[in-house]
């Protein structure tokens, strides 16, 4: 459970701060500035290093007022409010110049290449978004699932293909606007065949449900959510406020959408599935107001690191009178982490075909062809089938079937047998040769 902070109110903390502001002491005012960067809440403020008039109460009481200072009302309705810190305010504008540029627009980036991130982000999201709440597989495994089109095996990997199938319908339906028999229907396609009771999938949960929010390893109960008769308004109000195109007062879009993710989170409408919709309808809200490069961003891979902190995110802003600045502050810096490395993986993939183009000095060998022969230099063990050259490539069945007759011809690639019908193709007997004359 989540620390008490000393209750304050408004007027405490006004008559505070006329009476003991000490807005010159400097060596205080950095501390504040550097706990307001990362919006920290009071079981780490009251350990911070002051002068010796100053007490810890003291300090939180600066920092609270700080906040108030900075004061953002983000949804009236339910008194959602943030203190908008230079932080926010910096990243914002940083995700606005960013992902709208034509970086990704590169003579030497190829529709090709665009559509392999786009796939791998998709499948990187599906993945992650399941695993947080508690799919139990490997990446390499889901990966293998949802690029060749395998059915699922256990409920485990059935979420990662629901998430995927949620994700590509969302991408489909980015300009719809959000009603409730849409958010239903995205419940119902994330929670497919995963649920104890399959009528769940797809309605609010209803007040004989009895949903909290346990931790099992603390054994209590950490969030009691509102009622479930509260829910239809809830839904409906959450349509608004999705849909609303000039919505008062102002609120950046992306913090839109974080606070859309949280509230979510927080009513928690549904017996199961509360998380995957949250962050699906976050995504759907970036795409919605223009924000295309989310798409490529695996968002949920950085919380699915960061879940603990993500987890008290939540926990910090309904402990702190539902100030949502925790949270939001949490989730800017998870963008930001999403977007590094997509550039650190657009720059790796881009070394690893500049790489490849040694091949093409061998002749006759097309990019396609040049990239496979990459795949055994990186991992002279590899095993790759026409199956996953189509998914990979974007190209037909016949058409990966003739770049590898095409290898196997020079000696470059070698067939193997799975089974009676099944082949793959590893490293061939001329490989290592050919490669030397080109090295």
């Amino acid at each position: 459970m989540i620390e008490k902070a000393p209750k304050l109110t408004e007027q405490d903390l006004l008559r505070y701060y006329t009476n003991k502001g000490y807005s010159n002491d400097s060596d205080v005012n950095v501390v504040i500035d550097k706990v307001n960067e990362n919006y920290e809440y009071w079981d780490t403020v009251k350990y911070k290093k002051l002068p010796d008039h100053y007490s810890a109460e003291d300090l939180w009481k600066r920092v609270k007022m700080s906040r108030i200072l900075m004061k953002a009302n983000a949804w009236d309705k339910y008194k959602v409010n943030f203190g908008f810190t230079n932080k926010m305010q910096r990243l914002c504008h940083e995700f606005d110049m960013n992902f709208g540029q034509g970086w990704m627009y590169q003579p030497d980036i190829t529709e090709d290449n665009k559509k392999q991130y786009l796939r791998s982000s998709l499948m990187e999201e599906a993945i992650y978004s399941s695993m947080i709440e508690g799919a139990a597989t490997t990446r390499k495994v889901a990966k293998e699932m949802l690029r060749l089109k395998k059915q699922p095996k256990d409920k485990s990997q059935q979420m990662i293909v629901n998430n995927y199938n949620t994700i590509q319908f969302i991408s489909s339906h980015k300009d719809t606007p959000l009603s409730v028999e849409l958010l239903l229907q995205i419940h119902r396609l994330i929670t497919e065949k995963t649920l104890k009771n399959e009528e769940d999938a797809g309605r609010f949960r209803k007040d004989e449900d009895d949903i909290v929010v346990f931790d099992v390893v603390a054994g209590e109960t950490v969030h009691t959510p509102p009622e479930a008769a509260t829910l239809p308004h809830f839904a409906n109000e959450l349509c608004k406020y999705f849909n609303d195109k000039d919505a008062r007062p102002y609120v950046h879009p992306i913090i839109r959408g974080i606070i859309i993710h949280f509230m979510v989170g927080y009513f928690h409408p549904f017996v199961d599935g509360n998380g995957r919709t949250a962050r699906a309808l976050f995504y759907w809200y970036m795409l919605k107001e223009g924000y295309w490069m989310t798409e490529y961003l695996s968002i949920s891979r950085v919380i699915a690191k960061s879940k603990k902190s993500y987890e008290k995110a939540y926990l910090y802003t309904e402990a702190d009178d539902m100030d949502l600045g925790y949270f939001i502050n949490y989730n800017l810096k998870v963008l930001e982490q999403a977007y590094r490395e997509l550039k650190e993986y657009i720059q790796r993939k881009q070394a690893e075909k500049k790489a490849s183009y040694q091949f093409i000095r061998l002749g006759y060998i097309n990019d396609r062809q040049a990239q496979v022969m990459q795949r055994f230099v990186d991992d002279p063990s590899e095993i790759i089938t026409v199956k996953d050259l189509q998914e990979r490539f974007f190209i037909s069945p016949t058409t990966a079937k003739q770049d590898i007759v095409h290898l196997m011809e020079r000696g470059l690639v070698k067939e193997i047998a799975f089974n009676k019908v099944k082949k793959g193709y590893i490293k061939g007997e001329k490989f290592d040769e050919m490669l030397a004359t080109i090295s």
